[in-house]
């Protein structure tokens, strides 16, 4: 049987008494501060095995998920903390003598003016995803380039002609919707870092058939200008109604963090 010679590592926040208390995480397993004297800096951990988490799929979302969960909850009553990535493991030194909270607390002392740095920025912050698409067939009937004779007169066409309509009408919606999305990319990340403080750009969480990106990010924003996200994008709905728009969160700011101790097969910490 395998000793938990590791800590799992959730997020590193301020030392605050009892922000874990009666927190689980993966598998329901306990969680607990990871105090680091003189910093005033702690790590949300679990004990744990030096083995990564490996799975089935439908497995790792489900870790994900916990993983998710147990850090929002810490994060709400914090108000700051920076969150890991899945599967950060810090695992002891045996060479050296060194226990893995140790290692911890040293990389922690080592950027601890960093970390306390990002935690500051981060205070009263959270981060929305913000996915944009435009509906091709909406788009190209808002346009005027819409094929609905066209459909009609197919019925009367042999099957292969009604496949090579249908491919130039969905060539043309797209190329029409490519079109827009370009015109609208530009104005609608204007507006939306006018009442965001930071956003970057990530690859869409869904792929729908039969629509094109426009924009998909994730936005840094202050609590209280969640609602000014929303009223963005709702005028930019109102002003084309073929977007299509998923709005996600408030989250901890995965995507803004950046401090991660190295992973336990590396030879230290930092």
């Amino acid at each position: 049987m395998t000793e938990n010679t590791a800590l799992y590592v959730y997020a590193l926040l301020p030392d605050r008494q009892g922000a874990a208390d009666g927190v689980t995480g993966l598998d329901g397993r306990p969680l607990r501060l990871a105090e680091v004297p003189g910093t005033g800096v702690a790590a949300l951990v679990h004990d744990a095995t030096p083995a990564p988490y490996q799975g089935g799929d439908a497995e790792v979302r489900r870790w994900v998920a916990e993983q998710n969960e147990a850090v929002t909850t810490v994060w709400e009553r914090v108000g700051t903390l920076l969150p890991m990535t899945f599967n950060v493991l810090v695992a002891e030194d045996t060479d050296a003598g060194r226990s893995a909270e140790q290692r911890l607390g040293e990389w922690v002392a080592e950027q601890h003016g960093d970390i306390t740095g990002q935690l500051r920025a981060l205070a009263g912050r959270c981060e929305l995803r913000v996915e944009v698409t435009l509906d091709r067939a909406a788009a190209a009937t808002a346009e005027g380039t819409s094929s609905a004779p066209e459909r009609t007169e197919a019925g009367d066409r042999s099957p292969g002609m009604r496949r090579l309509l249908a491919k130039q009408r969905e060539q043309r919606e797209k190329n029409t919707a490519g079109r827009l999305a370009d015109t609208l990319h530009a104005g609608l990340r204007r507006r939306l870092l006018s009442v965001a403080e930071d956003l970057r750009d990530r690859g869409p969480a869904h792929r729908v058939p039969g629509e094109t990106d426009v924009l998909s990010a994730a936005l840094l924003v202050r609590n209280q200008d969640v609602d000014a996200v929303g009223a963005v994008l709702s005028e930019a709905q109102a002003g084309e109604p073929a977007l299509r728009i998923r709005f996600l969160g408030p989250w901890p700011p995965y995507s803004f963090a950046e401090a991660r101790p190295q992973r336990p097969t590396e030879p230290a910490v930092g």
